[in-house]
């Protein structure tokens, strides 16, 4: 695979230093990407960039992950408005460590393979500098005017910006020498905002080597409406699963607009050309089926989380949205189930009632409080619009503990989409 002809079909480059498709066809290439561990999980704003690593490896070349102990200290002004809150050594080292489990998922670190990714924690170099060498042996090759005059310092200078976040760009451009000079690494590669970073690293390597090194970076993606990517209503989409539930991470690809899928189902999956084509005509088609929506999100949450948690996740949406089973409701573990139906009325009921069958009226009218009268109650069994559990009952049954859900929970559904949870506490 030609790594650039690959990216340039996708859509996923923004820009590209000259002589860098040159270098990848001469030879195996070392290419990194920085990601400063700010959150103890990465974030699907953060998988352009980790695609751009995926294919650089798949196209015979190495990747490198620099996960920035060193850089997370400090906070990177691009794209912010004002400077971050500075996080502690212990919290950074733990963030850190639960992106690179994260980061295995995606790229091979066999160190067999002539290509097997690379992790190293920029703190592990950077702790040895004092304040003064810094100053003398790499300060002194970036002039003020230089690193004056990129995007991320001159869009913070009306707000005013510290000389702490001033000096980011210095310390990541150190780490693009540190990496050429002990791997070899001659490409650095990043969102479109870090150009001014990444070109401050290769102009760093120049001055104090005499070395050649390479940039690309990919577009930043928002969404068709101008809106920005990787949010949704409750904020970041997450690729922990404590943090975006498997159901809601599948959601999210699902409920893309036509317009965005088109594009980000070549960014963010591994799908071949052929089958992207192929997709969107059949998606053109017969835009209600949402086949591109539902191979994009079967595509990434497969790889982001498992062909387990994919299944799961449909048949937790056939449950909302196409009916579902019993069987298949019992089958939810507790996050998916309340992540499905999120935001139904909830009522609490004490254990203390299941020592004993409880009749449905009472459930439902004293005990749940899911309707406001015994007489409605009834009147909607007579008309068999009550579910629980997703199964039919009428005025004969009675709840046991056998129908808590999780060993918690009660699902009452009333008509078609009317649901209320009955939580045991």
């Amino acid at each position: 695979m030609n790594f650039i002809e690959e990216l340039q079909w996708r859509g996923m480059i923004h820009s590209m230093m000259p002589g860098t498709e040159e270098q990848l066809n001469k030879e195996l290439t070392s290419g990194y990407i920085g990601y400063d561990p700010t959150s103890d999980s990465l974030h699907i704003g953060n998988l352009a960039t980790i695609m751009l690593l995926k294919h650089l490896q798949l196209a015979g070349h190495r990747p490198v992950v620099i996960v920035g102990g060193a850089t997370g200290m400090i906070g990177d002004p691009s794209g912010k408005s004002q400077e971050r809150n500075l996080l502690d050594e212990d919290a950074l080292r733990y963030n850190q460590e639960c992106i690179k489990k994260q980061l295995m998922k995606f790229l091979d670190f066999d160190q067999s393979l002539p290509n097997g990714a690379l992790i190293f924690n920029n703190y592990d170099w950077m702790k040895s500098f004092s304040f003064l060498d810094f100053l003398r042996k790499v300060g002194k090759h970036l002039t003020i005017n230089y690193m004056l005059a990129k995007d991320s310092v001159q869009n913070r200078l009306a707000s005013g910006i510290s000389f702490t976040e001033f000096s980011y760009q210095l310390l990541q451009a150190y780490d693009f020498y540190h990496l050429y000079k002990t791997v070899n690494c001659k490409l650095q590669m990043g969102g479109s905002d870090q150009w001014g970073n990444i070109t401050s690293g290769s102009e760093l390597v120049r001055r104090m080597s005499g070395g050649e090194v390479y940039a690309l970076t990919c577009p930043l993606i928002t969404r068709s409406d101008g809106g920005k990517f990787g949010k949704s209503e409750q904020g970041n989409v997450w690729l922990d699963p404590k943090k975006t539930t498997p159901y809601k991470f599948y959601q999210f690809w699902l409920n893309t607009a036509d317009e965005d899928a088109m594009k980000l189902i070549r960014v963010f999956t591994l799908l071949p050309r052929e089958e992207i084509e192929r997709l969107t005509e059949e998606h053109e088609k017969a835009p209600h089926l949402r086949v591109l929506q539902k191979a994009m999100a079967k595509d990434i949450t497969i790889r982001v989380h498992s062909a387990e948690d994919y299944e799961n996740a449909v048949q937790a949406s056939e449950i909302l949205f196409g009916g579902g089973t019993t069987e298949t409701l019992k089958s939810l573990d507790e996050d998916t189930f309340l992540s499905v139906f999120d935001g139904v009325p909830v009522s609490e009921i004490p254990s203390s009632l299941f020592e004993t069958p409880i009749k449905i009226v009472d459930f439902l009218a004293d005990y749940g409080q899911v309707f406001p009268s015994k007489s409605e109650a009834r009147r909607m069994l007579k008309s068999n619009a009550v579910f629980i559990n997703k199964a039919r009952v009428d005025e004969n049954y009675e709840i046991e503990k056998r129908d808590l859900l999780n060993g918690r929970y009660i699902l009452v559904q009333k008509g078609k989409k009317n649901y209320h949870i009955v939580r045991c506490s």
